[in-house]
């Protein structure tokens, strides 16, 4: 790589940089809306777990007792993906939006302390696509669900744009290796 690519991606980079930022800004500014507010902090605190508990055992009802090894097969991914973003903060350490910008205002407390990836979003989107592929009929549900809790984590100050867009894609994938895996050790999901 020469000198001319390396400045080219470097500016890039800070471009980038500046448009997580700057969209960070713009969507936390909401949060100064109390009753926008209260919705966001309501939606992320169903995204603590309590909804996807929730539809968790709702699936397993609607599927039936029999479906109880399938169900256990999903918490198990769940609980890889929930290692997998520990890892992931606490190699990367990247703080908080709140914590490094005056401009971004803390709309609820943390679950921990570093932004990348977002866990919340990692969650919603694998459940949202493992329930979802179980059961169709309940994306009408997850789907939005999923999609408020993503804009939540950065409307709360809680997460820049990338660390949401990221939380996605890996949650994307591993619903997908998930659901591949399960067709190689023959589980009917």
């Amino acid at each position: 790589m020469n000198k001319t690519q390396a400045t080219s991606i470097r500016s890039h980079l800070r471009r980038a940089q500046y448009l997580d930022l700057n969209w960070c800004i713009k969507l936390n500014q909401y949060s100064t809306t109390k009753n926008i507010a209260v919705f966001f902090k309501v939606i992320s605190r169903l995204g603590d777990g309590w909804f996807w508990y929730s539809s968790l055992l709702v699936t397993w009802l609607i599927q039936g007792t029999a479906y109880s090894a399938q169900m256990l097969y999903v918490i198990v991914g769940m609980l890889c993906a929930t290692a997998l973003y520990k890892l992931l903060k606490h190699k990367t350490l990247r703080p908080r939006p709140y914590q490094v910008h005056q401009a971004v205002v803390r709309g609820e407390r943390p679950l921990d302390h570093f932004s990348f990836p977002s866990g919340h979003t990692l969650h919603a989107v694998m459940l949202c696509i493992l329930l979802g592929y179980i059961l169709p009929s309940m994306l009408l549900l997850l789907l939005p669900f999923t999609l408020l809790v993503a804009i939540s984590r950065v409307i709360l100050g809680l997460h820049y744009p990338s660390d949401v867009v990221a939380g996605a894609i890996i949650g994307a994938t591993l619903a997908g290796l998930w659901i591949g895996m399960a067709s190689w050790l023959q589980i009917s999901l």
